[in-house]
């Protein structure tokens, strides 16, 4: 399976990838946990239907520590008991985040206040940032139908 049009070698499309990256990368110093930017990339991924990022994620966060148990449960993390409270306001975070076309006003102002309650505001900023960041790069892979299974963790830097 090929993808419909080559992201890393049409210049336009890596130009702009390069500059979604850059973006991504502006959190990686910040004080959000890094299981927690992992969880929400990948089920904003799963919402959203990229194979591509779903699989990437999925394995840098495995080859970080992440249990299986745990990556098996983001589809279901409301049902699942393995994830925190903090983890939890993040994922509706990024749900109703990745959503914004399914209800008038986006993210309600409860689901705010709930995240608020556990992150600060540099964290919240992290978290906008993340949800913003993955949804565009979905949006890319699922376009132009990037395959998905090849990805090994460090691929891209």
């Amino acid at each position: 399976m090929d993808a419909r049009l080559n992201l890393f070698g049409n210049p336009v499309a890596a130009k702009v990838l390069r500059h979604i990256t850059s973006a991504g990368r502006a959190v990686e110093g910040s004080t959000l946990p890094a299981a927690t930017q992992e969880l929400v990339k990948i089920r904003a991924s799963q919402i959203n239907g990229c194979g591509f990022c779903t699989d990437m994620h999925t394995k840098d966060a495995a080859q970080a520590g992440e249990t299986s148990v745990r990556l098996n449960l983001v589809a279901t993390w409301r049902e699942a008991t393995v994830f925190t409270d903090a983890e939890r306001a993040a994922l509706e975070l990024a749900e109703q985040g990745t959503r914004i076309a399914d209800a008038a006003g986006g993210v309600t102002d409860e689901v705010w206040a709930n995240a608020a309650k556990y992150y600060d505001e540099d964290q919240l900023a992290a978290l906008v940032s993340i949800i913003a960041v993955i949804n565009a790069f979905n949006r890319f892979n699922v376009i132009v139908q990037q395959p998905a299974g090849d990805y090994q963790p460090g691929q891209f830097g």
